[in-house]
C-alpha cells in the first residue's frame, strides 16, 4: 500500500450532531481551523512556554438545521435544538454548505490532513454521509488523522511513566487538563472543541506530525456512517 502524502495543511474539525451513530444523526454545527504545517512545526509560545494558537489561522464555523430531531441527550450536551436553529432561519446541510466547505479547503495549501478526535468512529463517517448524500467530494489527496488512537498509540510507545495508561481517559477535556492543568472553555460547541483539540495537538506536535506522516488514512477509505437509500450515487 502506498504511503499517504505529506500533508502541508492540517484542518482541525469538530461537529455537533443530533445524536449518536445508532440514530443515524445529522450534522447541526461544523467548525474547522486550518493551520499550515510550518505553524505546527514551530508553534508560538507564551512566557511560560505554553503553546498558543497560531496567529495565521483560517476558521470556518457554520450552524445548520437538521431535518431529523435531536435526541434529548444531544441537545443537553450541545445546547442546540431544532427549534433554536429554525428560529434563526438556519438551512440544513445543503449544497451551499458544500460549496462553502470546498471553497474554504481550496484556499489551503495541499495536501490537506483533516484532524478530529474520535474522528474515525464519528466525525469523518458522518461528514462522509452528508457529502455523499449531496454527491459531493473532497480533494483526492485529502488524508485523515484521528488524535484519539494516535495519542493512545504514542503513550503506549513511550511506556515510561504510563503504568496507569489503561485507566487514563482520552476525552478532550481529560487530555487538556492533563497537559495544561486547566479546564477547556466552551466544551461541546464545535468551535470550542476545535480550539481545545488544536492546543492539545500543539502540546505534542512533533510526535503527532510524525504519526500523521506515517499513519494518516486516505479520505477515500472513509466509509459513511450510514447510507440514505434515496440519496444519489456517489463516485470519488
Amino acid at each position: 500500500m502506498s504511503e499517504p502524502p505529506r500533508a502541508e495543511t492540517f484542518v482541525f474539525l469538530d461537529l455537533e450532531a443530533t445524536g449518536l451513530p445508532n440514530v443515524d444523526p445529522e450534522i447541526a454545527e461544523l467548525s474547522l481551523f486550518a493551520v499550515h504545517r510550518s505553524c505546527l512545526e514551530s508553534p508560538e509560545r507564551d512566557d511560560s512556554g505554553t503553546p498558543m494558537l497560531p496567529r495565521v489561522l483560517d476558521k470556518l464555523t457554520l450552524c445548520m438545521c437538521p431535518e431529523r430531531p435531536f435526541t434529548a441527550k444531544a441537545s443537553e450536551i450541545t445546547g442546540l435544538t431544532s427549534e433554536g436553529l429554525a428560529q434563526c432561519r438556519k438551512a440544513p446541510f445543503d449544497d451551499a454548505i458544500v460549496k462553502t466547505l470546498q471553497a474554504f479547503l481550496s484556499r489551503q495549501e495541499g495536501p490537506i490532513c483533516l484532524v478530529a478526535h474520535n474522528g474515525f468512529d464519528y466525525d469523518f463517517p458522518l461528514l462522509c454521509t452528508e457529502l455523499q448524500r449531496l454527491g459531493a467530494h473532497l480533494p483526492q489527496d485529502t488524508v485523515c488523522l484521528d488524535t484519539l488512537p494516535a495519542l493512545r498509540g504514542l503513550d503506549r510507545a513511550h511506556s515510561h511513566g504510563t503504568r496507569a495508561q489503561g485507566h487514563k481517559s482520552y476525552s478532550l477535556s481529560s487530555l487538556f487538563h492533563r497537559y495544561f492543568k486547566a479546564q477547556p472553555s466552551a466544551a461541546h460547541s464545535a468551535e470550542g472543541d476545535v480550539h481545545t483539540l488544536l492546543l492539545i495537538f500543539l502540546h505534542r506536535a512533533p510526535e503527532l506530525l510524525a504519526w500523521a506522516d506515517e499513519q494518516a488514512r486516505s479520505w477515500a477509505h472513509i466509509e459513511p456512517m450510514y447510507v440514505l437509500p434515496e440519496g444519489p450515487s456517489f463516485e470519488a
